[in-house]
């Protein structure tokens, strides 16, 4: 009677790791990269991609023994699972969709494998023979796909498609793309990025980067409150083109130095600049319940853009790959985007004021939404410059001293601008126009 029972108990336990097995067999992986390659040549577009097998869960591989692939009978179900990635990409040639591709080629390869470095590598790759006599863990492999598409032209424009956030939680897509004439060109995409342009027009970039400096600036909280402080005390016409002008073309120089590499490149450098963004809607929303006057506050201003610039190189660093061979346009049409955003704000923000002030005494109005703003950002700042606190200081030595010393010269080069354009105003009476309002609604 004992010793059924603990056969009756060991086979309970088999049939329930065998469930347990077949159950983490599908289970969706929590983090996936697939590696592509993209080659237009003559008359034919040469795919090739790289997908871990675990990723594919709606395949079944023939299996022996405790879980290892068995390759003798692998090859339909490695085929399927090929047509699945096939199913999954949308490869343009001109905006026109190519036609489903011919499954040239599929293997399986090891872990350690590092072919896909250089397309050279994964070519010749895939005409070594696969691993044999070697027990392999199905859902520790990759699946290696070679694709060929039929296309007219190879100087056509191409654009790609990928829908790989099924295979993952979180799915990162390397591709590399090859033109037949020119450098080849790197994308690290997320999840699903939408039609991909992989070559560009110099339009097509710059409707891409206006649409992303709109939806930036109308996205991002920080610079959002930093306009509000800037609208606060100053609505009429004279003294809103003074000061938006001035945080426009400060932040311009910022971003397109950062984008050419002028800018720090150390660790420290992005959470100092979003503490110094908290700071400056710190000290705009204190200077609009002191009192300010368009004289100072543009000035201001422009030093505050120096760093919001910054700011916004930071988001755009990520999106630069697809601006192909135009970054100069795409940089020219992502300001375009932000000045259109802060347009649309402001166009918003003063009639509401304006609207707001005629039930609460504008003074009273303007000093509880400065607090208000001020209390938010003091917070942002805090946390902020704590996070910052936590990488280590810059060493003291010849490097950062150079370094130093270039931005110094650079601050003394702005200052002397800054310098010239307020003696340059001053001379055309417009901030003395421009200013009267602002001092005179503070006084109300």
């Amino acid at each position: 009677m004992y010793h059924r029972a603990r056969a009756v108990i060991s086979r309970i336990a088999i049939v329930a790791l065998i469930a347990s097995a077949t159950v983490a067999a599908h289970e969706i992986p929590i983090a996936v990269r697939v590696q592509a390659f993209v080659k237009p040549e003559g008359q034919h577009l040469q795919l090739l991609v790289r997908v871990p097998l675990a990723a594919m869960t709606e395949v079944d591989f023939p299996r022996r023994g405790p879980g290892y692939l068995d390759l003798a009978r692998a090859d339909a179900a490695l085929r399927h699972a090929a047509a699945l990635v096939a199913d999954d990409i949308d490869l343009y040639e001109s905006d026109a969709r190519l036609a489903p591709p011919r499954i040239a080629e599929v293997r399986v390869s090891l872990p350690s494998d590092r072919s896909f470095a250089s397309h050279a590598e994964a070519l010749a790759h895939f005409g070594a023979p696969p691993p044999s006599d070697v027990d392999l863990v199905w859902n520790q492999q990759y699946l290696d796909a070679r694709f060929d598409y039929a296309i007219a032209s190879d100087r056509a424009q191409f654009s790609i498609r990928p829908r790989f956030s099924r295979l993952g939680l979180r799915v990162a897509t390397t591709l590399q793309f090859i033109p037949p004439n020119g450098a080849s060109r790197a994308f690290e995409l997320d999840g699903d990025p939408g039609l991909v342009r992989l070559d560009p027009s110099w339009f097509q970039a710059m409707l891409r980067f206006v649409e992303f400096g709109f939806l930036h600036i109308l996205g991002g909280t920080d610079h959002l409150l930093f306009i509000l402080c800037l609208v606060i005390p100053f609505r009429r016409l004279a003294p809103l083109v003074v000061i938006v002008t001035s945080f426009t073309v400060a932040h311009s120089v910022t971003l397109i130095a950062s984008a050419f590499g002028f800018g720090p490149d150390a660790l420290w450098f992005p959470p100092l600049i979003e503490t110094l963004i908290a700071m400056s809607i710190v000290y705009m929303a204190l200077e609009n319940i002191v009192g300010s006057d368009v004289e100072r506050r543009w000035m201001i201003t422009f030093a505050f853009g120096l760093v919001h610039g910054f700011g916004f190189s930071f988001a755009l660093r990520e999106t630069l790959q697809f601006a192909g061979s135009h970054l100069v346009t795409a940089l020219f049409a992502f300001n375009v985007g932000v000045e259109l955003g802060q347009l649309l704000v402001i166009v918003l923000l003063v009639p509401a004021l304006d609207l707001a002030f005629r039930f609460v005494p504008e003074r009273v109005g303007s000093i509880i939404l400065s607090a208000l703003v001020a209390h938010t950002a003091w917070h942002w700042m805090i946390d902020r410059g704590e996070r910052l606190m936590q990488f280590p200081r810059p060493a003291f030595d010849a490097a950062f001293v150079a370094a130093a010393m270039r931005w110094l010269l650079g601050a003394l080069v702005v200052g002397c601008a800054i310098w010239l354009m307020n003696a340059a105003l001053r001379r055309t009476r417009w901030l003395r126009a421009s200013g009267e309002v602002p001092r005179a609604q503070l006084r109300d």
